[in-house]
């Protein structure tokens, strides 16, 4: 469950955008006596996610407001499928209108292919992720949609884990020299990532006890062979080139983790409707 106190300020920061000081359409054409039930209906097949979010947004444009939420976040649901209702002043449901249908409609395009991943590969141990490559403001919500989807989050941000990749590699001379100062730093709780692009520097991260391991752009007879060196010693994780059509292929070589970056940077909105219905 998302906690008010980190969404709502996603959500003032929306409203702001939408609505410099008026809603000079909604205002001038409605009163404030002026009252309406409005439905949100789905127009695609998939999960539905950020109803809470949508909530959220008509409780800070108006506690007025009545909501009722006609299904939950992680849902499966149908195309026509009526998700949402609102009802009260007809000013206030067109004003949380659009920021509303954009959260909700991002989220829940993130769920449904989070979902197809998942059950892609819902017979192998092994876990999708996610990656950094968010909407900036909007990870908090993008992690949570790709976890009700069926997948599983990586490292929130930059302070979770130490990842070494290829520039501080460089930066710093290898890769011996790089988990050694980690070590060095870092509380005993934080693990230690570093990624490589073939089987010579995966020999040397395992040398160096990192915990795990990120196969870069690597192709399945290469993760393959990495596995059988690997022997169970460190987390092995497949990244880079991660389609829907090779994740099984990737599941089948043995590998624990694969990050997608697609879940986040590549969705379609998931298509949403909202009406006034009385």
């Amino acid at each position: 469950m998302l906690s008010n106190y980190k969404i709502d300020p996603i959500i003032i920061r929306g409203l702001d955008e939408d609505i410099s000081y008026v809603d000079i359409t909604s205002d001038i054409l409605l009163s404030s006596k002026d009252k309406c039930l409005a439905e949100m209906k789905t127009k695609a097949q998939g999960v539905v996610a950020g109803l809470q979010v949508a909530k959220r947004v008509f409780e800070l444009v108006d506690p007025d407001l009545e909501v009722e939420l006609l299904a939950e976040d992680g849902d499966y649901v149908d195309n026509q499928t009526v998700i949402f209702r609102v009802k009260g002043s007809s000013r206030s449901i067109l004003k949380g209108e659009r920021v509303a249908l954009n959260l909700m409609q991002r989220m829940s395009g993130i769920a449904t292919m989070s979902y197809q991943y998942a059950k892609e590969v819902e017979e192998f141990p092994m876990r999708v992720v996610d990656t950094r490559k968010t909407t900036p403001g909007l990870r908090i919500l993008e992690k949570y949609a790709v976890k009700l989807g069926g997948c599983s989050n990586h490292r929130f941000n930059l302070s979770d884990a130490v990842m070494i990749k290829d520039n501080h590699i460089k930066a710093v001379g290898s890769i011996t020299k790089a988990v050694e100062i980690a070590k060095k730093e870092v509380p005993h709780t934080t693990k230690i990532e570093v990624e490589v692009e073939s089987l010579d520097q995966l020999r040397e991260a395992l040398n160096a006890d990192a915990d795990i391991i990120m196969l870069d752009n690597m192709d399945n007879e290469t993760m393959a062979e990495a596995v059988k060196i690997n022997q169970g010693k460190a987390i092995l994780e497949a990244s880079g080139n991660v389609t829907l059509e090779r994740l099984k292929s990737i599941a089948e070589v043995g590998v624990d983790v694969v990050s997608v970056g697609a879940l986040t940077h590549s969705v379609t909105a998931f298509d949403i409707s909202m009406n006034i219905v009385k």
